[in-house]
């Protein structure tokens, strides 16, 4: 398969680094960093570690995540994976997350952290907690198997473009979960390891970033719940 790694970046240049150099050699064709407004030298430490750098500067994980996706369109790789800039998820488990659609047994993989090892303190507990109510409430309202909202994922190009992804900041990785669930995908977690980030987040590390975070992704889930049909999954756990 031809695969295509997209990593949005908010200042991680202490991390960049680390992230694209342990990604499995030769399992990828091309690395991107999608530079979301940073203000350090996220830039330039992705592009000394080999990555293609694009620049979004409207500032948002869903705007980052949006401009990878229109790299991609004129690419056409098989498969998108996406994974963050901070450490925290292990690039070299990337093959353990796309050989399920290698394999022909699914459209869309979750690197679930749940299901896998996270060292101690990786996820804050308000990160855990919020976690827990998202999953539990896409479980009630559309049968979906998730235990996570992980970020390390992959699906097939054409899938992801059929989802018509929209949302520009915290909205993004739920958003994903909860269409590919109602276009009928075949949903698949894998177990993969966390660690503590390199550096504080933008989201869970602030009291306001949390509010922010838990107040779309409930948004995001209360919306397609009253406006589109509730498919039943289609997974394979």
């Amino acid at each position: 398969m031809d695969i295509l790694v997209i990593i949005p970046a908010f200042n991680e240049a202490r991390a960049i680094g680390q992230v694209i150099a342990d990604i499995p050699s030769g399992l990828v064709q091309e690395v991107v960093v999608v530079n979301n407004a940073s203000t350090d030298a996220t830039e330039a430490n992705a592009r000394t570690a080999g990555a293609t750098v694009l620049t979004e500067a409207r500032r948002g994980y869903g705007w980052a995540c949006l401009r990878g996706i229109a790299y991609a369109r004129s690419r056409k790789p098989d498969v998108v994976v996406f994974l963050d800039g901070d450490y925290s998820d292990h690039p070299e488990e990337m093959t353990r997350l796309v050989q399920p659609i290698a394999d022909g047994t699914a459209d869309f993989v979750v690197g679930s952290r749940i299901r896998g090892t996270a060292e101690p303190g990786a996820m804050l507990p308000q990160a855990q907690m919020g976690n827990r109510l998202a999953c539990t409430l896409m479980r009630w309202i559309w049968g979906a198997p998730y235990t996570d909202l992980g970020p390390f994922r992959a699906i097939r190009l054409a899938d992801l473009l059929a989802l018509n992804m929209q949302d520009k900041t915290f909205g993004w990785t739920i958003e994903m979960q909860i269409k590919a669930i109602q276009h009928g995908l075949r949903v698949q977690e894998v177990p993969v390891s966390y660690r503590r980030r390199v550096g504080v987040s933008k989201i869970t590390g602030t009291i306001s970033g949390t509010l922010k975070a838990s107040a779309k992704i409930l948004w995001t889930i209360a919306r397609y719940a009253l406006r589109a049909p509730r498919a039943k999954a289609s997974a394979a756990t």
